[in-house]
């Protein structure tokens, strides 16, 4: 209200936050602070999709192109960092809320995933090594893991 005080900090937590679920820059100071062993997770999947532009029907919505480490869609794990207890207002609605939040890293897109999002690639574990390194290891070493996956290691699902 005009001439009132105001309390910033309370009024930055009544700000809509639609967070985030892609992570790529890892060297902004606004991501060191999560970088730790202890908010990064790991997240399972067997195949991811992009929109695909190119099989976009007029006037209809993009269809996806599903991408696995390979046709009999083996479990994969992205990359993630995982926020417990974080304070947010997510829907005006509600309010402010505690909530447990995760993204997970992307980076940039190899051949296979190119063609169909040439931004980005999700950061891809493929094995208990990787998966280890990922969870455990000090930063300096588990931000190796920050790539794409080679072009072999990833096919293009055809469509059902």
């Amino acid at each position: 209200a005009k001439g009132k005080d105001v309390d910033f900090q309370e009024l930055l937590k009544m700000e809509p936050d639609g967070g985030t679920t892609n992570i790529r820059n890892t060297a902004s100071k606004h991501w060191t602070r999560w970088l730790g062993v202890e908010t990064r997770c790991v997240v399972p999947f067997t195949r991811f999709a992009e929109p695909d532009p190119a099989s976009k029907v007029e006037g209809g919505r993009t269809p996806n192109a599903w991408f696995a480490g390979d046709e009999s869609e083996p479990l994969l794990f992205f990359a993630g960092l995982w926020v417990p207890q974080w304070e947010c207002v997510r829907k005006i609605k509600e309010g402010l809320i505690t909530c447990d939040l995760f993204a997970f890293l992307t980076t940039e897109p190899n051949a296979v995933v190119a063609p169909i999002h040439p931004k980005a690639m999700p950061v891809i574990l493929r094995n208990t090594d990787e998966i280890e390194t990922w969870l455990t290891a000090p930063w300096e070493e588990a931000k190796a893991l920050h790539r794409p996956l080679p072009a072999d290691a990833l096919v293009l699902l055809k469509a059902a």
